[in-house]
């Protein structure tokens, strides 16, 4: 048997080592220890192409957005710095230059 921790998704025991990551085989889920770790009642946040968000990274807008309740556009390849995660629905709280106060999800972003 290995030492391996259980999958933290489907507690499968099946879990293996690739490299620095942890690999379920059953629900394809990927962690590190550290991850593992740290605070687990805290939800982890991850971008478009699957990077941990933390607070005060700088994220780059891979999609044109719509800013509601004006007319104007947020284009694709907008930087935001210092980012705050939030919980709710929009998870990335923020002010970009030219627009103001602003909440993204973190779907249409990637980390920097």
């Amino acid at each position: 048997m290995s030492d391996f921790p259980n999958c933290p998704k489907c507690n499968s025991e099946y879990t293996y080592e690739d490299g620095s990551l942890f690999v379920c085989p059953e629900c394809a889920n990927e962690w590190t220890l550290e991850l593992e770790t740290e605070n687990s009642d805290k939800k982890i946040i991850k971008d478009a192409n699957g990077n941990v968000l933390n607070d005060g990274d700088s994220v780059t807008v891979i999609k044109d957005l719509k800013v509601k309740g004006s007319s104007s556009v947020l284009k694709i390849g907008t930087k935001v710095k210092s980012i705050r995660l939030v919980d709710g629905d929009h998870d990335i709280d923020c002010k970009i230059d030219g627009f103001g106060a602003m909440k993204l999800k973190s779907e249409f972003v990637k980390k920097v």
